[in-house]
């Protein structure tokens, strides 16, 4: 993993070995049938590739086809500028922003272990499907 300033941007690349791994920690493949997590971006989006090796940016929560942007990731992660007590840890929204959280630096910010915001992610985007789902039709209820 390689991690740090790239820009204005914070960047977390996983290397070739931590993919398959950082993918199912974040459950992308009932998420993004078909993509890999690269990485993170700035800690709010994550870096993916679908399986024609396009690379997208998407917003850690919601995650969803909807929201894929094109990202060109750097590609030389020797380039990325360390900020050792940041290493390791990504700022996390107590209350994401997509749910009214405040974006902003104070108490709405904590700071979480890798394993922690992939449990994290994982819940909040089964919340965000859980109430984005509305059946229209009696067919459509289960």
């Amino acid at each position: 993993m390689a991690e740090g300033w790239c820009g204005d941007e914070y960047l977390i690349l996983f290397d070739a070995a931590e993919v398959a791994s950082a993918s199912d920690r974040y459950g992308i493949s009932q998420l993004l049938p078909g993509y890999q997590v690269l990485g993170l971006r700035g800690w709010d989006d994550f870096m993916v590739r679908d399986s024609q090796g396009r690379t997208y940016s998407v917003p850690t929560i919601p995650v969803s086809q909807q929201y894929l942007s094109p990202y060109e990731i750097p590609a030389a992660s020797s380039s990325l500028t360390k900020d050792e007590p940041l290493v390791g840890k990504i700022k996390w929204y107590v209350q994401p922003v997509v749910f009214g959280g405040d974006p902003k630096l104070g108490k709405n910010v904590v700071w979480l272990t890798h394993e922690q915001h992939g449990e994290i992610v994982r819940w909040w985007n089964e919340k965000y499907r859980a109430l984005a789902w509305k059946p229209t039709t009696p067919a459509d209820s289960p």
